[in-house]
């Protein structure tokens, strides 16, 4: 498959495929513009080499889809170029406009997920959406475990390859995945329970030892079954235990058994803190998904500080972590640039060093 260096932009309309689903707060700031920033190589590759650049993302919050006119400051800011929002661009009249831009010039494409049919990769929005260029680039590795439209059945209708940060997702996940230098520790977090309890036991089969976060560990104890006996899974014994929702009311230090039904596990325990930093302390490779509690409030940030700094205060080990939320926390404790790699994606990443196939890696793959 050609690599992006192998094509010729000059007067080419080039789709390129991003994830600026980024955090955004209830009054349209941008909260972490992390994979914003990681798109910006490939942008201004493809603007010195003088194509014309349609933009494309899509943006939610709480899932409820928004504008992308909250990313344009950024972007505008990030390129020194103003970009413009062009909506209803499956209507007529948007390709002629889109030809009318100048070499270099960059234009962003309304949230996909106004479009129904981005989700349920709809073949004639796809081609619909490849009449408004030349050639395709996918540079949301986050969201190619998703089979959606921009991702996947546009790869069928225009010459297609990766973008720059998407190369190297797959050249230092790859390289994780085939032969990962051991113990190999795996630590998950995070809410997202159901989406990741598959994908956890893929991992098993690859990881020494897998270290569960506070929610993450409480639902497996919950479930009951014979994860919890897996020796090389390793569970918080305690946690920081408050009532359902009242992060602001007393909060009590116990072991995850006493939970009530209507309390809730806001973060993991000292002697978990000290199971985990022991087992950290031995890797040689680190794969983090997932704060381990509440980070973002400061009465439960004890529990992924002492987990972070845990990594990081490994020098021997390669240190990957990915996700929003991971992210977010590696940032407001000042540790990004301890790790080795940093991932745009959460799911994705999870996904794929577990060995599942992504659709939008293979329908490249296949193209």
């Amino acid at each position: 498959m050609k690599k992006l260096t192998d094509f010729d932009f000059k007067n080419k309309t080039v789709l390129l495929r991003c994830d600026f689903n980024v955090p955004i707060s209830q009054d349209g700031e941008i909260l972490d513009d992390f994979r914003i920033r990681k798109a910006i190589p490939t942008i201004r590759y493809l603007t010195k080499e003088k194509a014309r650049i349609v933009l494309m993302s899509h943006l939610e919050l709480e899932k409820k889809n928004l504008s992308l006119a909250h990313i344009i400051p950024r972007l505008n800011e990030l390129l020194n170029q103003k970009i413009e929002l062009l909506t209803d661009y499956i209507e007529r009249g948007a390709k002629e406009k889109i030809k009318k831009m100048e070499f270099g010039q960059i234009i962003l494409l309304e949230n996909l997920r106004f479009y129904e049919q981005e989700k349920t990769n709809n073949d004639e929005f796809a081609e619909k959406l490849s009449q408004l260029g030349d050639i395709f680039i996918n540079e949301a590795f986050s969201v190619s475990h998703r089979e959606h439209a921009s991702i996947v059945s546009i790869v069928k209708y225009l010459p297609s390859t990766f973008g720059i940060l998407f190369e190297k997702e797959l050249e230092v996940l790859s390289k994780t995945l085939e032969e990962p230098k051991r113990p190999f520790v795996v630590i998950v977090g995070g809410v997202k329970i159901k989406t990741k309890m598959k994908t956890i036991m893929s991992l098993l089969e690859k990881a020494d030892y897998l270290l569960l976060g506070s929610k993450m560990g409480e639902a497996i104890l919950a479930h009951g079954d014979s994860m919890d006996t897996n020796k090389k899974i390793n569970l918080p014994s305690d946690g920081i235990i408050g009532l359902k929702d009242q992060t602001d009311k007393r909060i009590r230090e116990g072991a995850i058994a006493t939970v009530k039904k209507e309390e809730d596990v806001f973060d993991i325990g000292p002697k978990t803190i000290k199971l985990f930093r022991g087992i950290i302390r031995e890797a040689k490779t680190i794969l983090l998904n997932g704060p381990v509690g509440v980070y973002e409030n400061k009465r439960f940030e004890k529990g992924t500080r002492e987990i972070l700094n845990a990594i990081t205060d490994n020098k021997s080990s390669f240190k990957i972590a990915g996700g929003g939320d991971t992210i977010s926390a590696i940032e407001k404790f000042g540790l990004t640039e301890k790790f080795d790699f940093l991932s745009t994606g959460g799911g994705a990443m999870l996904k794929f060093l577990a060995g599942e196939k992504l659709p939008g890696i293979e329908a490249l793959k296949n193209k």
